[in-house]
């Protein structure tokens, strides 16, 4: 069973773009970590400052070994000393119970169910 991770993260509006832009020069790195099955970062379309980073993993184990993970701890270190980009971050944990695709059209439930 896969596991989610999504980390909410309040941003200052003057410093939304720079967030963006830091994954975006990261981009790449989470994808070459065994279990690591998919990745979105999303940038609020309202009047929020919440961004949420995504995650989905084989096991709680593979995401726990991103953690501990050289990678991570590069793609989180403050570039050129400017200090976070976020006010507040919070980690909220999932495991996927049930999952549809978009194409899978037979009416009847799809995915795995458990639990």
């Amino acid at each position: 069973m896969s596991v989610v991770r999504i980390n909410a993260i309040t941003v200052p509006a003057d410093r939304a773009d720079e967030l963006v832009e830091r994954f975006a020069n990261r981009a790449g790195e989470v994808a070459k970590m065994p279990g690591f099955e998919a990745f979105e970062l999303l940038r609020p379309s309202d009047d929020r400052d919440v961004f949420l980073v995504y995650t989905r993993w084989e096991s709680k184990a593979a995401f726990d070994n991103w953690l501990s993970s050289r990678a991570f701890q590069h793609g989180h270190a403050q570039p050129s000393g400017q200090g976070p980009v976020s006010a507040h971050a919070e980690l909220w944990s999932f495991d996927v119970v049930q999952q549809e695709t978009a194409g899978e059209s037979t009416g009847e439930p799809t995915g795995k169910t458990t639990g």
